[in-house]
């Protein structure tokens, strides 16, 4: 049986208080308690530490030895303590978070400034992939899932919503007209997913209900190169707000059919495994996100 981290406390504090009665009280334990904890002790190194008489202890020669060990393994713990309280102070260390490519590069880069110089000991590493990644595979602490989260063994921070329109350039609507209901949608170019089908039901109403299918003439694995082909008059696309909100602003990009249109929002999550308190690096970043998004 190996020897515990409250023997090893008992043995140093009795040698550095002279006494058990003054080390329980040093401890906040009871002269009983620290006393089995030093009869345990020696019973496992089958040796004596200790010599006990009515008026002092003294250590015998492999208790001096022992005592040597015992000290530095105390004061490595203490030191790692001291080290994960500065960490929740000033968090520190390597954090990754992965997102697909349109929320990494128009929410998560234009704060990386900001949370930088607020937590300069943190160094990110950033990811991006169109699907769901295994977070223990690629070792990513956090990671931004937009939509319906199936992973039951994640926990799971909300951030926002945010909702899906759809959306065409002037240009493309210079050549081509505007739609003048759903139903006028077939004769135009539609820019959809490659996977999962589910993005490709628009949010549009009609006696199909509150979605409407459609079936992509250009496909493409991220929404930030539908965004791409949209602004460059190559059909028609939809997408979530957090990516295209500034394009709107700027007329770059045109909402269509407004009256037709469900207001359908996708959750913004950030997912991360968590079996013990939070580290203070994830937290930080969370709590940062969840402020500005």
């Amino acid at each position: 049986m190996k020897t515990t981290l409250e023997e090893l406390q008992a043995f140093a504090a009795v040698v550095h208080a002279g006494s058990i009665t003054a080390a329980a009280e040093q401890l906040e334990q009871t002269v009983s308690g620290v006393s089995r904890a030093l009869g345990r002790l020696e019973t496992k190194l089958e040796t004596t530490l200790l010599r006990r008489t009515t008026r002092r202890i003294e250590l015998t020669e492999e208790g001096a030895a022992f005592l040597a060990h015992a000290q530095a393994i105390l004061a490595s713990i203490d030191s790692a303590e001291e080290q994960m309280a500065a960490r929740r102070q000033h968090p520190a260390g390597q954090l990754r978070v992965n997102a697909a490519t349109p929320f990494m590069l128009h929410v998560i880069v234009p704060l990386v400034p900001e949370f930088h110089r607020s937590y300069p000991h943190i160094a990110l590493e950033l990811d991006t992939d169109e699907l769901n990644i295994d977070l223990l595979e690629r070792r990513t602490d956090i990671a931004i899932r937009i939509g319906e989260l199936r992973d039951s063994s994640l926990h799971a921070r909300p951030l926002a919503t945010s909702r899906i329109r759809v959306l065409a350039s002037p240009a493309y609507l210079a050549t081509q007209g505007r739609p003048k209901n759903v139903a006028a949608l077939a004769k135009h170019t539609l820019l959809g997913f490659t996977q999962p089908d589910s993005l490709n039901r628009w949010p549009l109403r009609g006696t199909h209900g509150d979605e409407w299918q459609i079936t992509p003439s250009i496909r493409a694995s991220s929404g930030e190169t539908l965004r791409q082909l949209a602004l460059e008059g190559a059909g028609i696309v939809c997408l979530s707000d957090f990516m295209t909100a500034g394009d709107r602003k700027r007329g770059d990009l045109v909402q269509l059919l407004v009256n037709d249109t469900a207001d359908v929002r996708q959750g913004i999550n950030a997912v991360y495994y968590r079996n013990t308190k939070l580290a203070a690096r994830i937290a930080c970043f969370l709590d940062f996100l969840a402020a500005r998004v």
